[in-house]
């Protein structure tokens, strides 16, 4: 009889186990789509360098992200076993066989705001990234042609209705509106921002993409950039410090992209959509902060802000006789880098908490979130 339930016990082990490894998803490649939280690189290709000290956690050096080490998008190619995202925009080193990161800092669902390169603009590099990989792909080129080495570092077609399609944008489409008009004016501009998200995807789908990874909108109203300025405080502030319109506005906006996913389930019967709360996600880590070995989530590691007036991480400036702006000793004690954007052992945190379908709709890991057409092992 011993004996027995110990073959059973080890036909239920082995069946769990092979029975997971079948249902996990190959993901040759990402294709990222998105604003600061996962830029790698694409602002700082177009515009201007990032500057130190950000990188010097994780990279030694500054590596166009907007933090002091890995943003998710990292972790997320971490997971998979993956290469970290070239950005599309970055004509040195780039290496697409992996995928491509259309993501810059600034950017919104909506044009215009803090960045020109929009969704829609993003959108339209992919379209015109995949279009340019199929016809040189096409090319018959001799191996000891000087154009050979052109085939090296470019994405595999194939791989394009196999990829994860992941998204975090939206945060700016409400910080700008925020900043420039009125709440109840940014209340009413969430129905088109929704819209306009939808014609992006829609967009994809029909270009052959099926695995959709999307991110909700964080608490804007923790960033310490917002609390700090707020001429409302202690009033307008919920238990934890944070500027509770603000984030009601998110949760609202959460609330109806999560609604519009639902109905894309339907109108897109071949895709497979993951919703990821990543508001929740980061609304935990702020609350338990000191839990989780952070300090104040409120303080920030790297430049300074006061009554209006900004040094930017990366600068310094002496102001009433003190110097500001230089980094914290010790980022990892921080939840935000630079006041707006996470450091990498905040990231490092939120990306253990997502990847196992903790916060997702539906809870499943990141490695099952693939359509049933795509490749699983």
């Amino acid at each position: 009889m011993e004996k027995l339930v110990t073959l059973l016990a080890l036909l239920l082990y082995f069946g769990l186990v092979f029975g997971e490894i079948s249902n996990k998803c190959v993901f040759p490649a990402i294709y990222n789509f998105g604003d600061s939280n996962s830029d790698t690189g694409g602002k700082s290709a177009a515009f201007r360098q990032v500057p130190p000290p950000n990188g010097l956690t994780f990279f030694g050096s500054p590596m166009g992200r907007v933090c002091d080490g890995r943003l998710i998008i990292d972790l997320i190619a971490d997971r998979l076993e993956l290469q970290y995202l070239s950005p599309y925009l970055d004509s040195v080193m780039a290496n697409f066989r992996n995928g491509a990161n259309f993501a810059t800092a600034g950017s919104s669902i909506l044009p215009g705001g803090y960045s020109p390169f929009s969704l829609e603009v993003q959108i339209s590099q992919f379209l015109q990234f995949k279009k340019r990989t199929i016809l040189l792909s096409d090319l018959s080129i001799p191996n000891n042609s000087k154009w050979s080495s052109s085939k090296v570092n470019i994405a595999n077609p194939q791989d394009f209705s196999k990829a994860l399609y992941t998204f975090d944008i939206g945060q700016n489409d409400l910080s700008y509106g925020f900043q420039h008009t009125h709440e109840a004016q940014v209340r009413a501009s969430i129905p088109l921002i929704i819209d306009n998200f939808t014609q992006a995807i829609h967009q994809l789908y029909y270009e052959g993409a099926v695995n959709f990874w999307i991110h909700n909108t964080g608490p804007i109203g923790c960033l310490p950039y917002s609390v700090i300025d707020y001429p409302l405080k202690p009033q307008g502030l919920d238990g934890i410090g944070c500027i509770e319109n603000q984030n009601k506005v998110a949760r609202e906006f959460n609330e109806q992209l999560k609604d519009r996913i639902l109905h894309l389930r339907a109108e897109l019967p071949r895709a497979a959509f993951t919703y990821v709360d990543i508001y929740s996600a980061k609304y935990q880590l702020i609350s338990s902060a000191k839990e989780q070995g952070f300090g104040d989530p409120l303080k920030f590691c790297c430049g300074w802000y006061n009554n209006g007036s900004e040094v930017a991480c990366g600068q310094t400036a002496i102001v009433n006789g003190t110097e500001h702006g230089k980094a914290c000793s010790d980022p990892t004690k921080y939840i935000s880098w630079d006041g707006i954007h996470y450091t990498d052992a905040a990231n490092v945190w939120l990306a253990k908490s997502i990847l196992n379908g903790s916060f997702s709709d539906p809870p499943v890991p990141i490695e099952q979130s693939c359509s049933h057409s795509s490749t699983r092992v």
